[in-house]
């Protein structure tokens, strides 16, 4: 475990010194020096990049100490040789105790900023099913959110003729949201009988999850002509408009083909601002996943490609019984957290899923 564990911190020193190095490549152009505001916001990321690797070199090196003591231990019966090495030992584990704190406060600090989550649903393999399913997923989303007492806005729904969800967007406007939520991204896996089975036939369906996090004073410069504009009548369940103006926007970025809808609000240039700052905080995250050399990896790592083989957790009804593939876990009682109960699977993910 401990060599595992060093293996990790080494991992993640790599990945952070190639942050840095992105980070100073980036100010090292002059472009960035008339820009004030961009080039100070560079400048804290490239500080607070540096400061978490002295602190891990920190760790890594108390760690290494620690492994040298306890081999002399091992491979000594002198009393005093011993007794120096323990010593050095408690020395080390207060260092390391000590740095471990400080980069876990570094690392909710960015959490910090984040001031609500974008809850993204599309139904995957499975036809008219899968859209149940992920409606299935969202109502329950809702309901979770409606019990934290986090308020749960719809910013986009589109829906089947049949009730199911041919995509849906929710914002959920709490800062804890994200630290509860952010394993619940991936392919969710349905196996149940549909309502649209005669035969009693039990099908497997699929539907996609993403949670990305809304970042307080994002700066992302986007300019006019790179987006293309539609406006539309919001429609409510069913698909039936619900307004006869066109007041719900969708936005797509052109460079990156990133396509944004909104219809929560009534009036169409709140509808635009909302989806504006959506837009910009994928935008921003695309950015942060350039810098950490992972460019779509964590998207692509929560939803994939929507295949009945890439499930993240199992819905099994005829079994009463939902399983976790990642930390290898089960949990009984289907409709209670289909209706939003979803604690016990969301603490046991948290304690147990690391991912890399």
């Amino acid at each position: 475990m401990e060599i595992e564990e060093l293996e990790n911190r080494k991992t993640k020193l790599n990945k952070l010194q190639k942050e840095k190095d992105f980070l100073l490549k980036k100010l090292s152009n002059p472009e960035f020096f008339s820009n004030k505001e961009e080039f100070k916001e560079l400048s804290r990321e490239f500080n607070n990049v540096s400061e978490k690797i002295a602190i891990l070199k920190e760790i890594i090196r108390a760690e290494k100490k620690i492994s040298e003591a306890q081999q002399i231990i091992s491979e000594n019966d002198d009393k005093e040789l011993i007794n120096l090495a323990e010593e050095e030992i408690k020395k080390n584990e207060l260092i390391k105790e000590k740095n471990t704190e400080a980069l876990l406060k570094k690392e909710k600090n960015i959490h910090g900023n984040i001031k609500s989550i974008i809850l993204e649903i599309r139904p995957g393999a499975g036809g008219e099913e899968a859209s149940l399913f992920a409606h299935d997923l969202f109502k329950m989303y809702i309901k979770y959110a409606n019990q934290k007492d986090w308020k749960a806005k719809i910013i986009d729904i589109n829906t089947t003729s049949l009730g199911g969800l041919r995509e849906g967007t929710l914002e959920i406007e709490n800062p804890d949201s994200y630290e509860q939520l952010k394993y619940e991204g991936g392919v969710h896996r349905v196996q149940r009988v549909p309502k649209t089975e005669k035969s009693g036939r039990i099908h497997t369906s699929t539907a996609t999850v993403a949670i990305l996090p809304q970042m307080k004073d994002v700066k992302v410069e986007i300019k006019p002509e790179e987006i293309e504009e539609t406006f539309f009548r919001s429609s409510g369940p069913g698909g039936q408009n619900v307004q006869k103006v066109e007041s719900a926007v969708r936005l797509k970025h052109k460079p990156t083909g990133i396509i944004v809808s909104c219809q929560s609000e009534r009036q169409q240039r709140q509808n635009r601002e909302k989806a504006l700052e959506i837009l910009k905080n994928k935008i921003w995250k695309i950015e942060q996943e350039k810098i950490s050399d992972n460019i779509s990896e964590n998207r692509k790592k929560q939803i994939g490609k929507g295949e009945r083989s890439e499930k993240i957790r199992t819905y099994n009804f005829p079994q009463d019984r939902i399983t976790d593939h990642r930390i290898n876990k089960s949990w009984g009682n289907i409709e209670k957290i289909i209706n939003g109960d979803l604690d016990d699977i969301i603490e046991d993910t948290k304690k147990e899923y690391h991912p890399n």
